[in-house]
């Protein structure tokens, strides 16, 4: 049916394919038939319409089937007739060029639909695949999404596609780079500087924000230091809506919107009403066809057209996890040498709020950052770390009520979970590199440590979903770290801590078992130096040897050995404790097990770094039981 001569029949062929490829098991049985080369060809028909289902039936086979199925699309040349098909769209555009009233007016553009599905499928395969992006830079497939984004004040749908892709083809790509001259900037500068304040213009935005940020090293110097604050500006805007009243708000306009609909008497009646309606759909929302097929998937742009408040909500939750995961990749970058950056003197207005931010005791929430000068200031200036606090928090009660209770507004859980533990992924990587001075001194340590402490223990169970305890393990292990090494007093009791650490340790996820072995590492070695602590340490330096003898993982393994050595490396109470649990033999016998563990399981199984990190274990397990060794024999 795909090449029969009437375009009809072809349209419903793809139609039907792109349907049943929504279903992930059906995907291999297609592969199998070879649907790559039998659709690609599709995407250079004759027909719009052909074109147009051939492209979304390729881009929701990228999008359900993966890396591998993306692969395997670049072998077998999908990128040939997409990049066809994306010059064509882009010299289309010009000559589609129709006022906003005569747009309304016809029942579809199909060259912007048609770029829409080629933008997101090329955003698909390049994300999964690198000679997909080498294709992407050697075809100049940068001016063809450019000349897309134009069109971002009639079609903001398609300008997000264009967004995402553009944010994925920038990341560690420096091959790009020389593409985005002065032509490019603007653009990108002005979809950034755009002032509508649609959810969706802020997820806009803040990919965009995203991409400036991938293509810094592009800036001129003398304008990097504003660059960063006009991004983080975006960001700021981004975290400052508070999504919970997004959604009761939200879903209360659309039970109104349904409610006038049924009640209007015609169509004409019906419009008039919602053109009324401050939350009336607005005019350059996409409008879906009859019979075109659309999957509901983290893509607001495929949700139902009379969904337009979960679209919009769907847009705020996206925007809202992208700004924090590139407000992480900001913490994490390298930092750029001085003559890099602008020299920017503090103004009085900076310093007056440097002072108001810390005569209000509000610590941590408005204070710097020891970052860059001018990643310090916007981060200041913006009230990043406090947004970012505030975003750890659970999500609204009734909101969760609201989208558990409504089928279509379910999928906006796992989003809302998804924005809370990036912003903990955020509050980690700020704690990696502030100094304590920054993070706004004692006080607001310790009220971080009892809001991580409050979000772990506030239910009746400790929390199980890995993504999340991966996230606030790694937050709390660097908070205690760093109280520990200014001799801050924890809040959380030792029983707390073991309670979490058992929790963590049976989960499947290996990181949040080394987050947790090394929790207890940390916290036991500040125990170590205290009074009346010998059966805490007891607990903990038995519950540390039981992991390093039983993990299955080897990192984790010697992360519970690490652990053990700063536990009971020093103190009269380790020392005590350390006798009672018979610690010594119980690490001589378990020495060859792990040497030979290491020797067999090593190889193939762990990185480079990993075996550096076991061999300094194993070189230090031996020193260990030296050391123990000579406790033993000297005079009490």
């Amino acid at each position: 049916q795909l090449q029969h001569p009437s375009a009809e029949v072809r349209e419903y062929a793809c139609a039907s394919i792109s349907k049943l490829l929504q279903q992930k098991h059906v995907i291999p049985a297609f592969l199998q038939r070879d649907v790559v080369r039998c659709l690609g060809p599709l995407l250079m028909d004759h027909s719009l319409a052909v074109r147009e289902t051939a492209a979304g039936a390729l881009r929701n086979l990228s999008a359900c089937g993966g890396f591998e199925v993306c692969d395997d699309m670049v072998t077998k040349d999908i990128m040939t007739p997409l990049v066809a098909l994306l010059k064509e769209c882009s010299t289309g555009l010009d000559a589609n060029q129709l006022s906003p009233k005569k747009r309304r007016e016809m029942d579809k553009n199909y060259i912007e639909d048609i770029a829409n599905e080629a933008v997101n499928l090329l955003w698909n395969v390049c994300e999964c695949n690198n000679t997909a992006v080498s294709i992407f830079n050697k075809e100049g497939c940068l001016e063809s999404v450019l000349h897309c984004m134009k069109k971002f004040s009639t079609n903001v749908d398609l300008a997000i596609s264009v967004a995402n892709c553009l944010q994925a083809v920038t990341e560690d790509n420096p091959d790009l780079l020389s593409s985005f001259n002065a032509s490019a900037q603007q653009i990108l500068e002005t979809v950034m500087l755009c002032p509508e304040s649609t959810m969706k213009h802020i997820l806009l935005r803040t990919l965009i924000a995203g991409t400036i940020w991938n293509i810094k090293d592009t800036i001129p110097p003398g304008s990097l230091g504003s660059m960063v604050n006009a991004i983080l500006k975006i960001f700021s805007e981004s975290l400052a809506i508070d999504a919970g009243e997004t959604i009761i708000r939200m879903n209360e306009a659309e039970k109104n919107r349904s409610k006038l609909a049924i009640e209007a008497e015609t169509e004409e009646n019906m419009s008039d009403v919602i053109d009324n309606c401050v939350l009336s759909e607005d005019d350059d929302m996409e409008e879906i066809p009859k019979g075109k097929v659309r999957r509901e998937n983290d893509i607001s742009d495929l949700l139902p057209s009379d969904k337009w408040e979960l679209k919009e909500v769907t847009a705020l939750l996206m925007a809202q996890q992208t700004a924090l995961e590139i407000i992480v990749n900001m913490c994490c970058s390298e930092d750029p040498s001085d003559d890099e950056w602008e020299e920017v003197s503090s103004s009085d207005e900076s310093d007056l709020f440097m002072e108001n931010s810390y005569n209000e005791g509000s610590g941590l929430l408005m204070s710097p950052l020891c970052l860059s000068d001018e990643i310090n200031s916007a981060f200041l200036n913006n009230l990043i770390p406090k947004k970012i606090l505030e975003k750890t928090a659970f999500p609204n009660s009734v909101a969760l009520d609201i989208c558990m209770h409504n089928p279509s507004w379910k999928p906006l859980i796992k989003k809302l979970n998804a924005v809370q533990c990036r912003a903990l992924t955020c509050l980690h990587s700020i704690l990696l590199v502030s100094d304590m001075d920054c993070l706004g001194g004692a006080s607001a340590l310790q009220s971080l440590a009892q809001h991580l402490s409050q979000l772990i223990f506030s239910k009746t169970e400790l929390p199980t979903d890995t993504e999340f305890l991966e996230a606030i393990t790694s937050a709390l292990r660097a908070l205690l770290q760093t109280m520990a090494s200014k001799n801050i007093s924890q809040c959380m009791t030792p029983e707390q801590l073991l309670a979490l650490c058992e929790a963590g340790i049976h989960s499947s996820n290996a990181s949040v078992r080394v987050n947790a072995v090394s929790i207890l590492g940390i916290s036991g070695s500040v125990l170590a130096k205290g009074q009346d602590t010998v059966e805490t340490l007891k607990m903990i330096g038995k519950f540390l040897l039981d992991v390093a003898m039983k993990e299955s993982s080897l990192v984790v393994a010697g992360e519970a050995l690490d652990a053990l050595f700063d536990v009971f490396a020093d103190g009269k109470e380790a020392e005590k404790a350390a006798i009672q649990i018979k610690l010594l033999p119980a690490l001589k016998e378990f020495q060859p097990v792990f040497k030979m563990r290491i020797r067999k399981e090593g190889k193939g199984q762990y990185s480079t770094d990993q075996l550096c990190v076991l061999d300094n274990v194993k070189m230090n397990l031996r020193r260990f039981i030296a050391y123990q060794e000579t406790l033993g024999k000297t005079p009490t």
